[in-house]
């Protein structure tokens, strides 16, 4: 079990409760801080002393004093009136996610949330009620702001929730389930709709699809350059010792993992060829730097899913500190630079696909034995060449932009909630990327048998046959290639 708010989230524990196989429970002690943080809240209501969120306005009308008896209806309107997404849903995974992390996050205690609201969202998740949220309007601070407000819209019966591949609105749900709107109180909503969960989820989501594409980017760069018949000296461990990047050597010692007892690779050890070309002999270089990023986005990652991101923060009955930790600035920036890490992958796989290719060292051209009437694997680099171009231009760093908001209140704001879409969609891309160069080389592994590679080679080898044959004449490959793809979204493919 995971306790909300007192045990560490990481990244698999997330998505362990996402899938079901972790259980998140609320403990005594969670329940105490809660309980307690909450009734500072109701000191503070009752204050006249201005507090922002507790008892004013919001934004540029901070300066304005709510009285208490209006206080259940001003968070009412704040979730309905910042309930401004457009654009696709997110997926209902991502949806989840965001719960995931406002629960843990609420639990901390210093949000003055009730506990029966808490409560409610943890039904929410058990029971896989996931909320109907649009991808589009977070500019990334306050917080996600117009994602958090759909997301939570269902608790006070307004909005819409997922039900199998339909919408349906929020109060037949809810209906279906005996459960009855919640009237918030004061502080709630600006507890739920201030925070980075949107940001975090697709940071998560991203940083976990990753992982995978990472290792499997090592694969078949390996196959790839079984096939091409490279030098496995570039990944040799003393040459790595003298420049160490963590991520390069991770990559140096998996490169010599996936060689183990080649005969293969023996087999051309004293040719006449000096050198590879870089897409070869500098991958540890290439992608250990991808993982490099990687390493440090999920440590930035795992501080904001352990964090208390709304505003105002609860201190005491007399102090709730307006300050800025609903900026998503922190993994903005970082999830731009991981987005061209991720990126990379799939420009030195593409040039992997061309050289396989180029009909040298014993393999034929365009991988065809009857070139000329065959075309061979001739098209599927344009495919490559067209989604690496495609994640190049989402490489723009949206971090790099700010646009005032909020009669300029909120006047810089992180754009963070975008980088973290882009992240997603460059994965998504570099998916396909892999599943066609992954095609490549085991194209060309058939022209160097009887030669036999290592064992984890020869079962990802067994895995794309068992869905793709070899290619003998033309044939439409869109199959094969959709095949492919579908195993590297499912992490089919052996990697470690």
């Amino acid at each position: 079990m995971f306790a909300y708010g007192t045990d560490t989230l990481t990244v698999d524990k997330v998505m362990a409760i996402d899938k079901g196989s972790l259980k998140g429970v609320l403990t005594n002690d969670a329940i105490s801080k809660i309980n307690d943080s909450r009734r500072k809240v109701e000191v503070m209501v009752h204050s006249n002393k201005a507090i922002y969120g507790i008892n004013t306005g919001f934004g540029p009308l901070c300066d304005v004093k709510i009285s208490s008896e209006q206080t259940n209806l001003l968070q009412k309107n704040l979730l309905m009136t910042h309930a401004v997404g457009v654009g696709n849903p997110i997926s209902k995974q991502v949806s989840k996610i965001m719960m995931i992390c406002k629960v843990h996050a609420l639990c901390k205690g210093f949000s003055g949330i009730r506990l029966d609201v808490i409560e409610r969202i943890i039904y929410f998740i058990e029971n896989n009620l996931l909320p109907v949220v649009p991808e589009q309007g977070s500019v990334g601070a306050s917080g996600d702001l117009a994602p958090l407000s759909h997301l939570f819209l269902p608790l006070i019966g307004e909005g819409e929730f997922w039900d199998e591949t339909e919408i349906v609105s929020a109060k037949i749900i809810l209906e279906k389930h005996h459960l009855k709107p919640i009237e918030l109180a004061a502080k709630e909503g600006l507890a739920l709709i201030n925070g980075t969960q949107f940001i975090l989820a697709h940071t998560i989501v991203g940083l976990h699809k990753m992982a995978y594409l990472l290792d499997l980017a090592d694969v078949a760069g390996a196959m790839s350059l079984e096939a091409y018949q490279g030098s496995e000296s570039p990944f040799k461990a003393l040459l790595h010792s003298i420049r160490p990047f963590k991520g390069n050597i991770e990559v140096a010692d998996r490169m010599r993992m996936l060689f183990k007892d080649s005969n293969n690779i023996k087999s051309h050890e004293n040719c006449a060829r000096v050198q590879d070309p870089y897409s070869m002999r500098c991958i540890p270089q290439v992608h250990g730097a991808s993982r490099n990023a990687y390493h440090h986005l999920n440590e930035l990652a795992e501080i904001e899913m352990n964090s208390v991101t709304d505003n105002p923060i609860v201190l005491s009955e007399t102090e709730a500190i307006s300050g800025g930790n609903f900026h998503g600035q922190p993994l903005a920036m970082a999830l731009d630079y991981c987005s061209i890490a991720a990126s990379e992958l799939g420009n030195i796989s593409d040039r992997r696909c061309y050289l396989l290719l180029e009909g040298k060292y014993g393999l034929p051209r365009l991988l065809t034995a009857s070139g000329g009437l065959n075309s061979g694997f001739m098209i599927p680099q344009y495919t490559t060449a067209a989604l690496v171009t495609e994640n190049k231009s989402l490489c723009f760093p949206t971090s790099a932009d700010s646009i005032p908001t909020s009669l300029g209140q909120e006047d810089h704001v992180s754009m963070g909630s975008i980088s973290g879409r882009k992240f997603n969609q460059i994965l998504g891309n570099i998916e396909k990327i892999l599943a066609i160069e992954l095609m490549y080389a085991a194209q060309a592994m058939e022209f160097r048998r009887p030669n036999t590679f290592s064992a984890i080679l020869e079962k990802n080898f067994k895995i794309i046959r068992s869905k793709v044959d070899k290619l003998e004449e033309d044939r439409m490959l869109k199959d094969d290639i959709n095949a492919l793809i579908h195993l590297v979204k499912n992490q089919a493919f052996i990697v470690k």
